[in-house]
């Protein structure tokens, strides 16, 4: 008992910080029992191997991936991961199709939306002729004469997109009294409504319009 008692405190505390160091070296460096933390990341959602001369519609834009990562390690950058949707093989059509990820060696936790319900249409050209609308009170003025450079327009899109125009517009202005007008006008893809359609391409970008306005007794528009 008196070589127990002898340095007692030494002892012990010898003891205790052996237990200590044994209890890091058994378990600190231990894989399965290493601290982890969740990681959240949002990630673009992109398409690949989409056919030559189709689009694709789907509103989900981005991916929200978690991920289990080491604390000894640097956080996933979201430049590092990728998600994506495979459409090699699709055509016209409405599909839902997974998401895919394309990312380092990680654990994911969770993945949303895990697929995405797309549609897919075909893209067309039509040539259309131009026509010009007048805007503005006419009062007594008319048309002289009217020339467009060029007389039509190349209108390219979606097919939906497409079916909805009824005409390429140009506005022009309505002088108060007599002149002539020579400007570079914008084609406007115009539905049935008298509104753009959005989502189209249009060429060219600008057509020259030459107006003579004379003075008339009539209203034109």
């Amino acid at each position: 008992m008196e070589i127990i008692r002898k340095n007692f405190k030494l002892k012990l505390l010898s003891v205790t910080l052996a237990i200590i160091g044994w209890a890091y070296f058994r378990f600190g460096s231990n894989p399965l029992i290493s601290a982890r933390f969740d990681q959240q990341l949002s990630v673009p959602i992109t398409t690949i191997n989409l056919p030559t001369g189709y689009v694709a519609h789907f509103t989900d834009k981005e991916a929200v991936v978690t991920v289990e990562s080491r604390r000894s390690r640097p956080p996933i950058k979201p430049d590092e991961m990728k998600a994506v949707l495979d459409l090699a093989g699709k055509h016209s059509g409405i599909y839902n199709i997974p998401v895919e990820l394309v990312a380092p060696s990680v654990v994911v936790q969770s993945l949303s939306p895990a697929s995405v319900t797309l549609s897919i249409e075909r893209i067309e050209t039509r040539l259309l002729p131009v026509s010009v609308h007048y805007a503005g009170q006419a009062g007594k003025i008319v048309v002289g004469s009217l020339q467009t450079t060029p007389a039509t327009a190349t209108i390219r899109g979606p097919v939906s997109a497409i079916s909805q125009v009824v005409t390429v517009r140009l506005d022009v202005p309505l002088p108060s009294q007599p002149q002539r007008y020579d400007a570079m006008v914008r084609p406007v893809p115009i539905d049935a409504a008298g509104l753009e359609v959005p989502g189209l391409q249009v060429a060219p970008n600008l057509v020259r319009v030459q107006v003579h306005f004379v003075a008339g007794t009539g209203n034109t528009r």
